[in-house]
């Protein structure tokens, strides 16, 4: 879709988007990564990338863009509390600013775990302003994905201003989940859709990780052509989060590219 439809979609002119100049496909592609351990690998083939952080830094992203995120209202986790006071310290305005990371879940700096009328709060103080700076922002990102309520609340609660793509999480075993959950988060919020993390999970059956190589393999090819090939998805990002079982993380504990991030490497390289 072009960017006068998406435009109208998110009731702002044209000219008021492109004077924002932060493209919502950051440089004109798609493929990004969530973590900095395959990076150096993948770089050539990316265009973004976030580590969960306010500030993501790496020199393995040089050239990258960072996209920046507020992952939770600071009382879940050490880790949580950081980045809540991080964020407060921001001094220039990113590019583009992520809401909180599964505030719909619990668990001590895995998931958020905020209730609505405090993202809201949140939203409105330190992520809204930003975009009235400039920055384009991105929807906290749900951890129950298209069975997700959160999200649903959130958004008819008054916000000082709308995000500007939804981000979502996609952990499914097969294609059709994955067109499953896109289409609910497009059909819902009619907005661009970034794909924040992803990986090849059984959900459905306590989120067991694939383990089969050939599964997997097929899977992440698969899953680009699908992103690349549909209109709503503007960015996406392979994961190197925990969890995820022993075939799935991109990189060897020796460093070197495993099979599944050589996988992602041959995909997003018949695109970029």
């Amino acid at each position: 879709m072009h960017l006068k439809s998406y435009c109208l979609l998110l009731g702002v002119s044209s000219s008021a988007a492109l004077a924002q100049q932060h493209p919502l496909s950051p440089n004109g592609r798609k493929a990004g990564a969530a973590g900095d351990t395959a990076l150096s690998f993948w770089k050539d083939h990316l265009s973004w990338w976030h580590d969960w952080t306010p500030s993501p830094s790496s020199p393995k992203g040089a050239g990258l863009v960072p996209v920046s995120m507020l992952w939770g209202g600071g009382n879940n986790g050490p880790l949580d509390a950081q980045r809540l006071q991080q964020f407060e310290q921001l001094t220039a305005t990113p590019d583009y600013v992520m809401g909180f990371n599964e505030p719909d879940c619990s668990g001590a700096d895995v998931s958020a775990d905020i209730d609505v009328s405090r993202g809201v709060d949140l939203w409105n103080s330190l992520i809204a302003p930003m975009g009235d700076k400039g920055a384009v922002l991105g929807s906290p990102a749900m951890c129950r994905q298209k069975d997700e309520s959160w999200l649903k609340q959130f958004s008819q609660q008054p916000l000082n201003r709308s995000w500007d793509f939804t981000a979502i999480h996609i952990f499914k075993p097969d294609m059709a989940g994955v067109q499953a959950d896109i289409d609910y988060y497009w059909n819902t919020y009619q907005k661009p859709l970034w794909v924040t993390e992803f990986a090849c999970v059984f959900d459905q059956n306590n989120f067991t990780p694939c383990s089969d190589q050939g599964q997997i393999d097929q899977w992440i090819s698969d899953v680009v052509d699908l992103f690349e090939a549909n209109e709503h998805v503007l960015a996406y990002a392979y994961t190197d989060g925990l969890g995820l079982g022993t075939a799935w993380p991109p990189v060897k504990s020796d460093g070197s590219l495993s099979e599944s991030g050589q996988a992602y490497l041959n995909a997003i390289s018949k695109y970029y």
